[in-house]
């Protein structure tokens, strides 16, 4: 029997999900951009916030508050059974694309939202996909920077404070 999902009304969630088997599914650029098509349609579609994120090639991570009324089991679904449908018929393929059901985590403490947001900033450089994290066009950071608020939201007080790297750079 699998454990509880621990929900909390109000909360921020650190939430993960990998490709099955851990394939890098998610390779070409056509895959990270069809993810991000799938979650700003939720976002039309469902009243949360993303406040980072970062699609890797064989999973992704979000920082998001579902809104009073929303439920984060809802919203996920939504996007990860979205995205297989569209995968798949992409690929001519059917069956599995998500992994283990979506991990969530609670951030609670300010320290855990540093952590988690700085090494969802971090994750691609960490990994040799581009040489600074500003250069990963599947984040947080590369849309705050050019103020693109599709995939996220606008950088609140709080991040713009303590992560001026997120504050929109018209020379970029």
């Amino acid at each position: 029997m699998r454990k509880r999902r621990e929900l909390r009304q109000g909360a921020e969630y650190h939430v993960t999900a990998r490709i099955n088997r851990g394939e890098m599914s998610l390779l070409p650029k056509q895959d990270k951009d069809l993810f991000l098509e799938v979650l700003i349609q939720a976002k039309r579609k469902y009243q949360f916030r993303i406040s980072n994120f970062c699609v890797m090639n064989n999973h992704i991570h979000l920082m998001i508050k579902p809104g009073k009324h929303a439920s984060l089991s809802k919203i996920m679904q939504w996007i990860l059974s979205v995205f297989a449908i569209r995968w798949n018929r992409k690929h001519h393929l059917n069956g599995h694309v998500w992994g283990d059901r979506f991990f969530s985590r609670i951030i609670s403490k300010v320290a855990e939202f540093f952590h988690i947001f700085s090494y969802l900033d971090e994750n691609p450089a960490k990994s040799r996909l581009v040489k600074y994290p500003w250069q990963w066009e599947y984040g947080g950071l590369w849309y705050h920077k050019r103020g693109i608020f599709t995939a996220v939201d606008p950088p609140s007080e709080f991040v713009k404070r303590f992560f001026p790297e997120h504050i929109l750079r018209p020379d970029i």
